[in-house]
């Protein structure tokens, strides 16, 4: 019989998956990286690896009863290859990784959402494996001070369980992000490693170009020049495996035999294009600009809201109370009409 609780420790919650489970495969040799964010890699790595020693071997897990997990952050801007490097981590230990998406684990009932957070540390040590907030500042956020409303006092209780969580948490949680700025200051005592995910220059970039096409199968022509296409778009490894796919689907529906079709350097060119001009669609503020600060655009919008409800509200009032009008009107007619 279905639950709940029992759809969530399914990795079911609200009609979607919160938690995925995936079988790990991909290794760091899949992902092309700058050589500082290699290093600091490499570094979350030997500590990785060394954590039983360290602690089982050398005696300090007796003598520190908490933090003894590994807490990471991966923060970079988006296409840089932390989901790939989670991933790899899980790889190297031989573990799989449990993916969170906080978005379907938010519960709109007051005080479930803290315990779905308790839930999914409890299911990764069940379950041995590494666990992967993906756009972890939407739950990592700083707590608001003097919280008067339910859900900033709901954010609050959330933030205040995943940190007791991940120092009572012995294994390996990975949080990714964006924005990092907006984590809340406790977690960075609480975090042992911070990787900071660079844009790749332009040697790494090239190597991304090569690394997603197929050296056998993929069809390319003559005239395909990675190390330009590396040099004239500065942009992010997922930017240039979209591009790819693009380039890809354009070329497989040119009009000829199927057999001579091939990927142009324009078709990668274009495709390329496509991709940055789809990002700077998807970067564009709701808001003119007026000098304000984000905080102030915000707050105004809340208001501009706000004040839509308003309006709303007392607009369902007064037809309420029309309704009700109409209806005693039509009752002293019923009446005199007998």
């Amino acid at each position: 019989m279905s639950s709940p609780l029992r759809d969530f420790f399914a990795g079911r919650f609200g009609g979607r998956r919160a938690v995925e489970a995936i079988s790990a495969h991909r290794t760091f040799a899949d992902v092309i990286l700058p050589p500082r964010t290699r290093a600091a890699l490499d570094e979350a790595l030997s500590l990785v690896r060394s954590h039983a020693l360290i602690f089982t071997d050398w005696g300090l897990g007796e003598r520190h009863t908490t933090g003894l997990g590994l807490a990471f952050n991966f923060a970079g801007p988006p296409g840089t290859g932390k989901t790939i490097c989670a991933e790899a981590i899980a790889t190297s230990l031989g573990k799989k990784l449990l993916s969170v998406r906080y978005a379907e684990m938010e519960s709109m009932w007051i005080g479930e959402t803290p315990k779905n957070v308790a839930a999914v540390f409890r299911m990764a040590t069940e379950e041995d494996a590494v666990l992967f907030f993906d756009e972890a500042d939407s739950i990592a956020s700083r707590r608001a001070t003097g919280a008067t409303q339910g859900y900033q006092r709901e954010s609050n209780t959330v933030v205040n369980v995943l940190l007791k969580e991940i120092e009572s948490f012995n294994g390996v949680v990975i949080f990714a992000t964006n924005l990092a700025v907006n984590f809340d200051p406790a977690f960075e005592r609480r975090i042992r490693t911070h990787v900071l995910f660079e844009m790749p220059g332009v040697d790494e970039r090239e190597k991304i170009w090569h690394v997603q096409v197929h050296p056998e199968k993929t069809p390319l022509a003559d005239d395909v020049n990675f190390r330009l296409l590396a040099e004239r778009y500065a942009v992010s490894g997922g930017d240039i495996k979209n591009a790819v796919l693009k380039a890809a689907t354009m070329a497989a529906a040119a009009p000829g035999i199927e057999a001579a079709r091939k990927i142009h350097q324009w078709e990668f060119e274009r495709a390329m294009d496509d991709v940055i001009a789809g990002r700077s669609v998807m970067q564009q503020s709701l808001f003119e600009p007026t000098g304000e600060s984000s905080e102030e655009r915000l707050m105004r919008a809340i208001g501009a809201a706000e004040e839509r409800w308003r309006k709303t509200a007392q607009a369902s009032v007064t037809m309420a109370a029309v309704a009700i009008g109409l209806g005693v009107i039509a009752i002293i007619v019923a009446i005199v009409v007998r």
